[in-house]
């Protein structure tokens, strides 16, 4: 019973948390560098360290599809919801 109320905060929480994880690229090299690749620092890398301007480009691209698709279903899924509240 309550889990079904609590699925709208659920979804809001994953989105607050997964976008900033996704984006990270300062922290972990202020956290003197980790061995692990994030997509941020690969970015980082690929644009200003490498200039391969590209394959940065094919990066941001993936990470924007990757991005995209849950903030649309989770705005429908609220819309759809205010629309059943009225």
């Amino acid at each position: 019973m309550t889990f079904p109320l609590s699925l709208p905060g659920v979804g809001a929480g994953a989105l607050l948390c997964f976008i900033p994880i996704v984006g990270e690229f300062v922290i972990p090299d202020l956290l003197a560098g980790s061995n692990a690749l994030m997509i941020g620092q690969t970015l980082w890398l690929e644009f200003f360290t490498n200039k391969d301007w590209p394959v940065a480009s094919a990066a941001a691209v993936a990470l924007l599809l990757l991005l995209v698709p849950p903030l649309v279903l989770y705005d429908r899924l609220q819309r759809r919801q205010l629309e059943a509240n009225r």
